[in-house]
């Protein structure tokens, strides 16, 4: 059988699995930082899906500096060009991005934080899910993903019936 379900190479992500793969990620980046004692000055969220892991991890990491970077590179399932809807302040950025976190929940092809890193090329840059068209653009990551799956996220979920596979 060619013909797949949309579920059949999709990797289902829980709020339990988001929180412990985000606090994963917390330590992972604890102590890395260039700051004294290897601390972070801020963590920014690329919005939207970057706002709960990089909540987590400010949380986590004891970092009261938080900020987002708004970029739109989806429109629902249909990938297109990155572009910034509104940038961090510029303060909490240190010009360059040095000393920043920025967090976001996949890095897919890599559009959205290579666009990104352009405007803050020393920050750090971690995801929780990485794909290998994306990985390289990225400093840290959790888990990797194939290409081709498509991660449902618990903020994109509503719980519905499904059919049976086979039958009526």
């Amino acid at each position: 059988m060619s013909d797949r379900l949309p579920h059949e190479k999709g990797f289902h992500v829980s709020w339990d699995q988001i929180h412990r793969d985000s606090r994963a990620l917390a330590w992972r980046l604890d102590k890395h930082g260039p700051g004294e004692d290897g601390d972070w000055h801020a963590v920014v969220a690329i919005t939207r899906g970057g706002m709960a892991p990089a909540m987590i991890v400010a949380r986590e990491l004891d970092i009261r500096m938080v900020d987002t970077i708004s970029v739109k590179s989806y429109d629902n399932q249909d990938q297109s060009d990155a572009v910034v809807l509104q940038a961090p302040n510029e303060e909490i950025m240190n010009g360059d991005g040095t000393g920043v976190l920025i967090v976001d929940d996949l890095v897919d092809s890599g559009k959205t934080i290579e666009l990104v890193r352009t405007l803050y090329p020393n920050a750090h840059y971690a995801t929780v899910y990485a794909k290998p068209h994306g990985r390289a653009m990225v400093d840290t990551f959790i888990t990797e993903v194939s290409q081709d799956t498509w991660i449902f996220f618990p903020w994109d979920m509503a719980l519905q019936y499904v059919r049976p596979y086979r039958g009526e």
